[in-house]
């Protein structure tokens, strides 16, 4: 491998790019296997596409390996083994439509089984707007969508528990625009971890206050984690919204 006339130096500086070659790959795999889920048969957000490029950016950073599809033919038991996390990155279903949802038969036997093999899902703004008919999914993701008011107003958030992961280099306060989603059927389990106050949103109309935006919980035998943020494109440039999905994905594979 190495020429006799070679020096020391320019020995020992390819005796290390091969170790590099060989230990880096192994390292990443180490880490685990994520799988990006964007497929939709309701609302289509026009943020999708750069969600999708932003997470496998940030997982690739990580040190994660990232596959990504919208082929829902991929949740099964055999096609998801390898993943130790799946991130489904606004997801809708029509609510109106029972058949707009793809998670039955055995697909549903498939993400029940990945959680219950105390694996992670993470759910990204209108993964929450999905499944309707499916009452253990939006148990799972912890509530189902109930409104937004209109627009991308802006509002002020919170970090309600700052030990988190994802929330531990965020700032207590921040303002920033989005689509604020409310929720029903919102689990009073929940470990929140980011609110979002209404009075900021201007919505015009009373609520609760504050309203939960980002949660965790343990369910099914494995870990979810649940964003509200990331309905605009401009999102997933913000260093904040991306501090947020490293540490869930981090919360995901249970590192």
């Amino acid at each position: 491998m190495f020429s006799r006339g070679m020096s020391s130096g320019a020995v020992l500086a390819l005796a290390v790019a091969a170790s590099l070659m060989f230990t880096l790959p192994a390292t990443a795999a180490a880490k685990g296997r994520i799988l990006v889920y964007s497929g939709s048969t309701g609302f289509r957000h026009d943020s999708i596409p750069k969600a999708v490029e932003s997470v496998s950016a940030l997982a690739t950073k990580a040190g994660y390996t990232v596959d990504a599809t919208e082929d829902p033919g991929v949740f099964s038991a055999e096609k998801l083994a390898p993943y130790k996390a799946i991130v489904l990155v606004s997801t809708t279903t029509d609510p109106k439509k029972p058949e707009s949802e793809w998670f039955t038969g055995e697909r549903r036997d498939a993400l029940q089984g990945f959680l219950a093999a105390g694996k992670g899902v993470v759910g990204l703004h209108a993964a929450a707007d999905s499944h309707y008919h499916w009452g253990w999914y939006g148990r799972m993701m912890g509530g189902y969508f109930e409104r937004h008011p209109k627009g991308t107003p802006q509002a002020t958030l919170t970090v309600v528990d700052a030990k988190h992961p994802a929330t531990a280099r965020l700032p207590k306060t921040i303002e920033r625009v989005d689509e604020w989603y409310y929720y029903k059927d919102l689990d009073p389990t929940l470990h929140v971890l980011i609110t979002v106050d209404p009075k900021t949103i201007g919505d015009g109309e009373p609520d609760a206050n504050p309203n939960a935006l980002v949660w965790y919980h343990d369910f099914g035998g494995g870990r979810v984690f649940y964003s509200g943020l990331g309905h605009t494109i401009e999102s997933y440039d913000e260093p904040y919204v991306q501090t947020l999905i490293t540490g869930a994905l981090k919360y995901a594979v249970g590192r």
